[in-house]
């Protein structure tokens, strides 16, 4: 099922709290560009990467575990589809109110859960393209 833009548009407004799974701290990945992005446009991001917990990444404290990172709205998935299943599942147990899984990364089993739970769940798009392709203003962070 995929999401209309005035969907898109309206999750990416109504969300503050992001946590990123997979969040690189090399500038060449893509994880590390998107994290910037979305900072710089006034979201709470928490990346996620057990290797490199302890540390910052665009000024962001990195936590090892998805527990870690709640409250959070948002569960941003930069990991292969064969890994999105139990992030998609930690999301929901966390209480989650969306998952965006990144470009290339499908996961459709997961989705189905996602969506039985309450939660919007995208697949194989990035919010930073969505972003851009919409036009959305920079928000006002909330916290």
């Amino acid at each position: 099922m995929r999401m209309t833009d005035p969907e898109i548009r309206d999750l990416l407004l109504r969300t503050s709290r992001i946590a990123m799974v997979g969040a690189s701290n090399k500038p060449e990945r893509p994880s590390h560009g998107v994290l910037g992005f979305l900072i710089a446009r006034g979201y709470a991001v928490t990346p996620v990467n057990p290797g490199l917990a302890g540390g910052h990444i665009h000024g962001a404290a990195v936590v090892a575990r998805l527990a870690d990172a709640a409250p959070l709205d948002m569960v941003d998935v930069f990991r292969r589809s064969a890994d999105a299943g139990a992030v998609v599942d930690e999301a929901i147990a966390f209480g989650a109110k969306s998952v965006w899984l990144q470009l290339g990364v499908v996961d459709e089993a997961a989705a189905v859960r996602a969506r039985a739970a309450g939660v919007t769940i995208v697949m194989d798009r990035c919010p930073a393209i969505e972003w851009r392709r919409l036009g959305l203003p920079p928000r006002i962070p909330t916290e």
